[in-house]
């Protein structure tokens, strides 16, 4: 596995100088297109190649003055968009994630107005966010559901309009017109072993297994993704949409 790059002392310098948050120029509130933008950047530079594909990180801490934190509007759908916003960009660039993304808005003392620091890591490290950090107060987290088991309600429409139920089972779950898999479809577009589904580092994992036609999640392409209640997923002409997930 080739690890993440550090940036560069340099790179911190121009990134600050170049990207200097507006609120602290202007005196005006931080944005949440600022903290998009900043995850974004962090997504870019903690990318990691592994086992023949790119992943990126899935949790963050996002600390800001707490007179700032104050002034955001609805600060924890705030935490909820910008955990969506970040599947929402690894999926456009088919990247993968070893869980669906977490977002921590947090208050920091140390830091200046205006200012913005991103810490991103992934959801196995040991190093994670830690929100009882002396000098931090007033967190608010989005906290993705915990998948403890494999059972998932799942609604499938095939080509030609037929509909079913499927309920997974306690292992991984294949999709493909292969009357081998667990989720046999009757479409041609599908190939043999189109998709596996299977529960990794507590969530619903979807994995293309070198398809043909590829699969989509909520009309992204993706290669290894976490899916949660209602993603819907394209598998050749079929759809697939995720009613719900057991938690127990």
């Amino acid at each position: 596995m080739r690890p993440m790059r550090p940036m560069s002392a340099v790179e911190r310098f121009l990134e600050r100088l170049l990207e200097r948050p507006s609120a602290r120029l202007f005196g005006t509130r931080i944005q949440p297109v600022q903290i998009r933008r900043r995850i974004e950047r962090a997504m870019e530079h903690g990318r990691v190649a592994s086992a023949g594909r790119v992943r990126v990180p899935d949790r963050f801490t996002i600390r800001i003055r707490p007179g700032d934190l104050a002034a955001l509007d609805h600060a924890d759908d705030l935490a909820v968009d910008l955990a969506s916003h970040a599947l929402d960009w690894a999926r456009r660039r088919s990247l993968g994630l070893d869980a669906r993304p977490r977002v921590a808005l947090v208050g920091d003392v140390t830091l200046r107005p205006g200012d913005i620091d991103v810490e991103a890591r992934f959801s196995g490290a040991s190093n994670g966010p830690d929100p009882a950090d002396e000098g931090i107060t007033s967190t608010r987290v989005f906290r993705a559901p915990i998948v403890r088991s494999q059972r998932a309600t799942l609604e499938v429409v095939e080509p030609g309009g037929r509909a079913r139920t499927f309920v997974t089972g306690s292992g991984p779950v294949s999709i493909g017109r292969g009357n081998d898999n667990s989720l046999v479809l009757a479409d041609q577009a599908a190939s043999r072993h189109h998709a596996r589904l299977q529960a990794r580092g507590g969530m619903l994992i979807l994995t293309d297994l070198g398809s043909t036609n590829g699969t989509r999640v909520n009309g992204q392409p993706i290669d290894d993704v976490a899916i949660g209640e209602g993603d819907i997923i394209e598998v050749g002409g079929s759809v697939i949409s995720v009613i719900a997930i057991d938690e127990d």
